[in-house]
């Protein structure tokens, strides 16, 4: 079976060890150019989508927490506070709507700016059992694309449709293949915020927003100050997990007293909408490793294009060719050790999308042969015409080797 932790060691993507602690996963140098690459995606996706990136700290004063609510309903999935003195505790906090409320709450704020649009990738942490903890899949320190949109009750319709616009768009380019939508709401025995009109009308808003598309009910599984809607995915075993997630709250605003000046002088409180496109990077790439079987769309494979001399004779052309294409922007390793053969079949075992063979007549012609990840063979072309191909696919995103 397709394991993103055996993977994740034989390509040597991250490790996990003892001595750093279970849940605690520490990614290695080709899982963390991956990581990069399409963190570097989602966050220009969503500054062209209007959002605003902000940084905050993985912790905050117990006040903070006991404030948003989540100490009161979340405590067991959160560490215990971290005393420095009789009256200053700490926390590591287990989400980051409460600081991105402070960051809405910085200055007053006006209908003008609304939607506003706070993301942040940032850090957070959850208490998980050891005995639910496996690889990337479930961990305790998580890299969550977050972000947080307030607007006005009139606008959330719109927003939420955006929101699963940019959703489909991102899973598209990471070839992500969502298993379903389901809209988590309500249900007995669990303990909520907010009053009974408040989940209705949030109920209702994201009913509208699905309106047209198959969907789920779960009741039970929403969150503790709003219903959800879930973007779930099946990982190699046939376990359904939930990927991204777009959460209506009208809890938070009331508990940081958020408000903002509406067009006719009022105060009204915005409405908080909670939204992640791919979830926390651990699960997203525990995901991405088994359903691409390492074998990333080369705008995120840690190694874009392999460069192999044939002799040292073609050491120097081989070095012009990898200086030219990270210059081009491509993430490029030279490997001169051992007989050809076996350096291809270790680009090959690494899932290296591109491979360029630098022989001798290569070299005296300023060409190059580009062999695909599947096997396919090209034939030999100038240098600037390897570059472009591949640069190309990666500019363009493409799960293809070629352009089409």
């Amino acid at each position: 079976m397709i394991d993103h932790r055996r993977l994740g060691r034989e390509l040597e993507l991250f490790v996990s060890d003892p001595l750093a602690g279970a849940g605690l996963p520490i990614w290695l140098p080709a899982g963390a150019a991956a990581r990069h690459a399409v963190e570097e995606y989602v966050r220009e996706l969503e500054r062209r989508a209007g959002y605003q990136h902000v940084y905050s700290p993985p912790l905050g004063k117990r006040e903070l927490f006991e404030r948003s609510g989540h100490l009161g309903y979340f405590a067991e999935d959160m560490f215990p506070p971290m005393r420095l003195s009789a009256d200053d505790e700490f926390v590591l906090r287990p989400a980051l709507c409460p600081h991105h409320a402070l960051v809405f709450a910085a200055r007053g704020r006006s209908y003008r700016e609304l939607p506003l649009r706070i993301a942040e990738l940032g850090g957070m942490y959850r208490a998980e059992r050891s005995g639910v903890l496996g690889g990337l899949s479930r961990v305790r320190a998580i890299s969550l694309n977050d972000a947080h949109n307030f607007c006005a009750l009139e606008q959330v319709g719109e927003e939420v449709g955006e929101i699963l616009r940019l959703i489909r768009e991102a899973h598209a380019a990471l070839g992500v293949r969502p298993a379903g939508f389901r809209l988590s709401l309500r249900g007995p025995g669990q303990r909520y915020v907010g009053d009974d009109a408040q989940w209705a009308r949030a109920e209702e808003l994201l009913r509208d927003a699905l309106a047209g598309m198959a969907y789920a009910e779960a009741p039970g599984d929403a969150a503790f100050y709003g219903p959800k809607i879930d973007i779930q995915i099946v990982d190699a075993a046939g376990r359904e997990s939930t990927l991204a997630t777009v959460q209506l709250d009208f809890d938070k605003p009331e508990r940081f007293d958020l408000s903002y000046t509406d067009r006719d002088g009022s105060r009204r409180r915005p409405v908080m909408v909670h939204r992640s496109l791919v979830g926390s990077m651990e699960r997203l790439f525990a995901y991405l490793i088994e359903v691409h079987e390492g074998a990333f769309p080369a705008w995120y494979a840690p190694v874009q294009l392999a460069v192999l001399p044939v002799g040292p004779g073609q050491a120097a052309a081989a070095a012009d060719l990898a200086r030219r294409g990270e210059a081009a922007g491509l993430r490029v390793e030279v490997d001169a050790d051992g007989s050809l053969g076996s350096r291809v079949r270790d680009a090959a075992r690494r899932r290296v999308p591109y491979v360029a063979v630098v022989g001798a007549r290569e070299a005296a012609g300023g060409r190059v042969a580009l062999r695909l990840r599947d096997g396919r063979e090209l034939d030999p072309m100038p240098v600037a015409a390897a570059l472009e191909l591949v640069t190309g696919v990666v500019a363009a995103r493409s799960a293809d080797l070629l352009p089409h």
